[in-house]
């Protein structure tokens, strides 16, 4: 479901960033969405850590079938030797199954966590093992929908800032929050607008 603010943002965003105006107008019909599932959304940032969206794809599609649905319990029950079958790395099968138990135990509390501001959650959620800044960005982007969220550590996204707004050399990261700047409090939708101008499929987490 596109987040309530989806329409004043991209109005905002056209208005004052030439960039993004044309992207908005180019991409009017794709909208941020989320799977709804918040294991998954992390799940799913975790496997697509270091690597490319379409990588992450295809180990998750190979996770997928391996344990039919990607639940707490099931990643649980799996075992290790299972899910490295799945093309995960022992790190990420660690992080898989530490993230698994918290959720299956509730030691993970998402509902509680949803008060939080942004840095504040942030900094809970880089508690549990494997979930760095990056992780936990893409978790309030894609399951919180969070509006103003600027993942300056997103490869995809230092691609496309540095080919829209400096003539495809790299940017550093104080040019790119600078820019970032500009787009408060709509952050989060640039980004995902940068993104698509990349691949214009829709990544969901």
């Amino acid at each position: 479901m596109k987040p309530q603010y989806w329409k004043q943002a991209t109005r905002e965003l056209a208005a004052r960033d030439a960039v993004l105006g044309a992207l908005i107008g180019r991409l009017r019909h794709a909208v941020l969405a989320s799977r709804g599932d918040a294991f998954q959304t992390l799940a799913r940032a975790i496997v697509g850590q270091q690597i490319s969206v379409k990588a992450a794809h295809s180990v998750w599609d190979r996770l997928a079938r391996e344990i039919s649905f990607v639940t707490p319990s099931a990643v649980v029950n799996a075992g290790a030797f299972r899910l490295r079958s799945c093309g995960l790395s022992g790190r990420k099968v660690e992080y898989l199954c530490d993230l698994a138990t918290r959720f299956h135990s509730g030691a993970l509390d998402i509902a509680a966590l949803s008060r939080f501001e942004d840095e504040d959650l942030i900094a809970e959620l880089t508690r549990v093992k494997g979930i760095g800044r990056w992780t936990a960005e893409m978790f309030l982007i894609f399951h919180m929908a969070r509006p103003d969220v600027l993942p300056l550590d997103d490869i995809g996204l230092q691609r496309a800032m540095s080919l829209h707004y400096n003539r495809g050399r790299a940017l550093s990261r104080r040019r790119m929050r600078g820019i970032g700047d500009t787009w408060a409090p709509w952050r989060s939708v640039a980004t995902w607008y940068l993104w698509r101008s990349l691949d214009p499929i829709p990544v969901e987490y």
